[in-house]
Order: C-alpha cells, then structure tokens, then sequence
C-alpha cells in the first residue's frame, strides 16, 4: 500500500472518530444552551474554563508528543526507552502540576475570577493532568498503527460524557454548570483505567540522557504549541478581562456556542494530523515524499474548502439542531470568520512538516510566537470597541501571518512544490460561491435558499471531479468510460 493510500486509509478511521466524537459532542452545545440561558452565563463559564484546559494540556504535555514521533523513528533508539521516558516525563509533571494547584488552591480561583467555586479549578486541574498523561499513550497507539483501538477508545469516552450528561442536565433537570466539570473528571479517570495495557507490559526506563536530547528537540515544539493554542484560546481566557461590561459571560457563551458550528475545520485538521504525523517521520528519507507532502496539501486544502462552503450552505438548518436557544443566535456572523482561521491553521500545520523533519523546529516557535502576538494584539486593541467580532478576526489575522511566514521561510530550507496555481482557483471559486450563499440565505425564503445552496455545493463538487478526480480514472467507472 503507497503512503498516500496509508495516509487516507488512517484519515478515514481518524477521521471517523474525530467527526463521529465532535458530532456526538455537539450534542452538549443544544443541551448546555437549553440548559444554561445567555443571560445566566452558564456556557461563558464553561468556554472559560476549558480555554485554560487548552492551555495547560500543552504545557502539561511540552511538545513530548511529536517529540515522541521523532525519536521512536530514530534507529539508534530503543522505542520503549523512548515511550517508557516520555510517559514518566509526562506523569510526573502532571503529577506535581496538581500538587501545586491544590496547594494554592485559593489565590489560584480568585485570580481566575472562581473565588466562590474553587470546586471548578481543582477538578479541572485533576482532569486536565489525567488527559496530559494519556496523550503518551495515545501517541503509542498512533505509532503502532492501531488506529482502530484509538478510535474506539476515544468514541467511549465522548459517549460516555454524553450519556452521563444527558442524565444530569436532561433526566434529573439539573442546571448546575459545575455537574459538566465533574463529569469530565468521571470520563477521563475511567479511560485512564481502560488503557491499562499501555501502561504495562513493560519495564519502566527513565533515560536522564534521553530526555535531555528530547527536552533540545521539545522546548521549540513546546513553544509552537502554547502559541498555536494561544491561537485558539487566548480570546476566550482574556475576554472577561478586555471587555468591561457587566454581559460579558453572556457574551462570551454566544461567542463560544456560535464558533462551536465551526469546529468541523478542527476535526478535518485533527484528523489529518493524526494520521499524517507518523508517516512524515517515518520516511523523510524517501525520495517521493516531497511530491506527497505537496499533493496532501492541496487535497487538505480541497476538502475543508468544500466542508466550509457546506456549512455555510446550510447554517440555518444546522442552528436549529446546534444552538436551539434563539438568544444565542446572534452571533452566528462568526461561524465564516472562524471557519477561514481554522483552514488557515490547518494549512499552517501542514506547512510545519519542513521544520519538523528538519530538526528546525525553532522556526515553529517563532511563527506561532508571532502568530500569537498578532492575534493577541487585535483582541486587547478591537474587542473593547467590538466585542467578540473581534475575537474572531484575531485568529485569521494570527493564522494568517503564521501561515504566510511559514511557507516564506520553508521554502528556503526545505522547498516543495505546492500547487499553488491550483489551490489558489479553488479559493477564489469558494469565494465567489460563499457571497452567492450570503445573498441566498438573506434574501431568499429557507427553502429557496437551500435549494440554491445545494446546487452551489453542487458546482464546486463538480469543479473538484473535473479537475482532480475524475470519474475515468475510478477502477469501475472507468471500465464503464472505455467500452463507451
């Protein structure tokens, strides 16, 4: 099977789990918002909170992840010294990261504005230390080719999560936004004894040597990380402290609920990565791969421009399953906004494989450093003025500075051929198709403007068909050409 095949064989199964779990998940957002009025500023709280869980899962975890790839592909390193290494790493500071948070439990919820709900920052810390620990091993599971076990555990969990909400918030009526923090902890500690395999079988090496070699290798991945989620997250912590008005967790749970819409860009990329991370380090050698490097970006550019302009075909049907609560549907203006940010991010992703394989990885550091800086800048300069609109905006403008200066700098040190040319017409045809659905959508009646939404869909999927995978070239429908 050729790498390309491999790589869409795994994004499949990854892919599965991460669109079937996301979906799932989305589940929550109508329970929450059902549950928890704008007004009440239930779901603010929840956006808050898991925005500081964001972070410290990338501090907790220090760019050992990817580093792990790296050095479990090494030939001169013993793979389950490398696992063995990272998990105890990884462990301990999780470990001591609780102790401290516990220690210092009471400034730490007041500087966090939960002085009357400390109960929310310990659970959340527990939490977030169990699901840094088991990024090692999941990891593992996505070293060793087991796509299909990781899939399954992680479609538990989130099922699992679903279910033990809809107990508490549906079935016992319940509105105590905390029962959400709770069940989280619940979650993880049972997938965390559901792994039990993968964290034995083995003899425990702690290799001072080996990790100080990593820690080189991390520090930069580290660095990359805490900007790339600064990206992402950075908004929904520094909200309440920017914009100074008696809503703003009001206005911070619309913001959250609407760009929860737009998370179908964050599953299309997790899902890439997945599956895309492992084969790069497995063949940087390989005298093909740059040719697949370039030709899996324009397909990943092909497939979340064609999942962007879905969405947007049919928001207003969506918003009736997502956000059933009205009074958050004014902020659905974001849902294009953000989605263009996440496809910018995901194109920067793909973008980091010259670094990464390079051992530049400072570079990495320094895009998403200033990737940040930018979209740091626009929230505390606009969003007092503009709210969370702001918001939104900072992400393409910190996405986009980090993605520009990215393919610039790589393709001094590691040039590859994107198609350019070609992903650039597919751009511009979205587009165009997205104003058409923006005229549709305001000024057409639902039905009429679904009607001319799908055939809008319609002429992009065809546009895709003609030029990149036509029909001919199928193994059975190309039978069918050649007899005629």
């Amino acid at each position: 099977m050729s790498k390309l095949s491999s790589l869409a064989k795994d994004t499949a199964i990854y892919g599965l789990s991460s669109i079937v779990g996301r979906f799932l998940n989305y589940l929550l957002v109508p329970l929450y918002t059902a549950k928890l009025s704008a007004a009440s500023g239930g779901y603010g709280i929840i956006t808050n909170m898991y925005a500081y869980t964001a972070l410290i899962l990338v501090l907790l975890t220090f760019g050992m992840e990817t580093t792990y790839f790296r050095y479990t592909n090494k030939t001169h390193e013993d793979s389950m010294r490398v696992y063995s290494t990272t998990l105890l790493s990884v462990g301990g500071v999780s470990l001591a990261f609780v102790a401290l948070v516990l220690l210092l439990i009471s400034p730490v919820s007041r500087f966090m504005g939960y002085a009357d709900h400390p109960s929310y920052v310990w659970v959340m810390a527990v939490t977030v230390a169990i699901d840094a620990t088991l990024c090692i091993p999941f990891a593992y599971l996505r070293q060793q080719k087991k796509a299909i076990k990781f899939a399954a555990l992680k479609l538990f969990n989130i099922a699992l999560s679903i279910l033990l909400n809809i107990i508490y918030f549906a079935w016992l009526d319940g509105d105590d936004v905390g029962y959400a923090f709770y069940i989280n902890l619940a979650c993880s500690a049972t997938l965390a004894l559901l792994m039990y395999k993968e964290f034995t079988g083995f003899s425990y090496v702690f290799d001072r040597a080996l990790l100080r070699r990593m820690l080189r290798y991390a520090w930069p991945i580290l660095f990359l990380g805490i900007a790339g989620i600064l990206n992402q997250a950075a908004d929904k912590m520094l909200f309440p402290y920017i914009y100074k008005q008696p809503d703003a967790m009001q206005q911070l749970g619309i913001y959250g609920a609407c760009a929860k819409v737009a998370m179908i860009m964050a599953m299309i990329t997790q899902a890439f990565r997945y599956a895309y991370e492992p084969i790069v380090f497995a063949g940087v050698k390989d005298k093909d791969q740059h040719e697949m490097y370039a030709k899996a970006m324009k397909y990943f550019v092909i497939f979340t421009l064609l999942a962007f302009l879905m969405v947007i075909a049919y928001l207003d049907v969506l918003k009736l399953f997502i956000i059933q609560n009205r009074d958050y549907w004014s902020g659905l203006k974001v849902v294009p906004i953000v989605m263009v940010a996440e496809i910018m991010m995901g194109v920067y992703s793909n973008l980091s494989v010259w670094y990464k394989v390079t051992d530049r990885t400072i570079w990495g550091a320094i895009f998403s450093g200033v990737g940040c800086a930018v979209l740091l800048l626009v929230n505390v300069v606009f969003v007092p003025r503009y709210g969370y609109m702001a918001c939104a905006w900072g992400g393409v403008a910190g996405y986009g500075v980090a993605m520009i200066s990215s393919y610039v700098v790589g393709q001094k040190y590691y040039p590859l051929d994107y198609q350019l040319g070609s992903m650039a017409r597919y751009t511009v045809l979205t587009a165009l198709l997205f104003v058409a659905m923006q005229w549709s959508r305001h000024d057409l009646p639902l039905w009429a403007a679904l009607a001319v939404n799908t055939g809008l869909v319609a002429i992009f999927a065809a546009y895709v068909v003609k030029n990149d995978f036509p029909l001919s070239q199928l193994p059975k429908v190309g039978k069918y050409f050649k007899r005629r």
